[in-house]
C-alpha cells in the first residue's frame, strides 16, 4: 500500500488488444489509482451524436464534452457497433481531441494518483507522467484475443478477418494526422504476446514500485 498524499501519474498507450486496458485496471486496483480510459470519452461523444441524428458541429461537441462525468462513462451502450465505428472517425478530428483533452487534464489535476490509457496519452495528454508504458503484441495473438468479442457481433467471422480488421485499425492509429499512436522517448515497452496475466501483473507491479522508489525513496 502506498501513501495517500503522494502525487504519481501513469500514462499507458498501445494498440487495440495489446493489453493496455487489462493492465490499467490491474494497476488501478492494486495501487488504488484513479483510472480513466480515454477511449470512453470518444465513445460518449459518438453516442450523443447518434442520439442527435448525426447532427453535430464544434459547438455541439464542446457542449457535450463539458457534460461528461465518470459515472456517464459506465454505459454499456458506449460499446454498440455504431458507437464503435463513429468514435473511431471523430477521434481523427482535431477539435474533438482538443475538447476531450480538457476533461483529461482536469481529471489529472483533481486526483493525486492517476492512470490514463489510450493512444496519445504520453505524447499529448501526460508528457510529464512519472511512468510511461507502451504496450505491443503480435497481430496474430491480438486477433486470437479479440475473436470471441467479434463473434458476438458476427458469429460467422473468422480469425483471419479479425486479424485484417485489427491491422486496419493499427494502421489508422499510427498514421492519422492528429495525435497518432507513438512510442515516446522514456516510455517502457511491454510486449504482451507471450505473457500470461500473472506474468504481466508481476512485471507491471515491479515497474510501478521501481518508479515510486525512484521518485520518493522507500515508501
Amino acid at each position: 500500500m502506498i501513501k495517500k498524499n503522494i502525487n504519481f501519474s501513469i500514462a499507458i498507450d498501445g494498440s487495440s488488444a495489446s493489453g493496455k486496458t487489462t493492465a490499467s485496471r490491474f494497476l488501478s486496483k492494486k495501487f488504488k489509482f484513479k483510472y480513466l480510459s480515454s477511449g470512453k470519452l470518444y465513445r460518449y461523444v459518438a453516442l450523443k451524436i447518434i442520439k442527435n441524428n448525426y447532427k453535430y458541429n464544434k459547438k455541439f461537441i464542446s457542449n457535450q464534452s463539458k457534460k461528461i462525468t465518470l459515472d456517464k462513462l459506465n454505459n454499456k451502450r458506449l460499446y454498440s457497433p455504431q458507437v464503435t465505428k463513429l468514435s473511431s472517425i471523430i477521434a481523427k478530428k482535431k477539435y474533438v481531441r482538443k475538447c476531450l483533452k480538457e476533461f483529461q487534464v482536469d481529471f489529472i489535476k483533481n486526483n493525486r494518483k492517476v492512470i490514463i490509457e489510450g493512444r496519445d496519452i504520453a505524447s499529448k495528454i501526460m508528457p510529464k507522467a512519472d511512468l510511461k508504458i507502451f504496450f505491443k503484441c503480435s497481430i496474430k495473438e491480438k486477433a486470437r484475443r479479440r475473436l470471441n468479442e467479434f463473434k458476438k457481433k458476427n458469429k460467422n467471422i473468422t480469425l483471419s478477418e479479425v486479424e485484417k480488421s485489427l491491422k486496419l485499425r493499427d494502421f489508422s492509429d499510427k498514421n492519422r494526422k492528429e495525435s497518432p499512436l507513438l512510442f515516446v522517448k522514456g516510455a517502457v515497452l511491454v510486449d504482451t504476446t507471450k505473457l500470461t496475466l500473472n506474468e504481466m501483473g508481476r512485471k507491471l507491479t515491479k515497474l510501478v514500485e521501481q518508479s515510486l522508489t525512484k521518485k520518493y525513496g522507500n515508501l
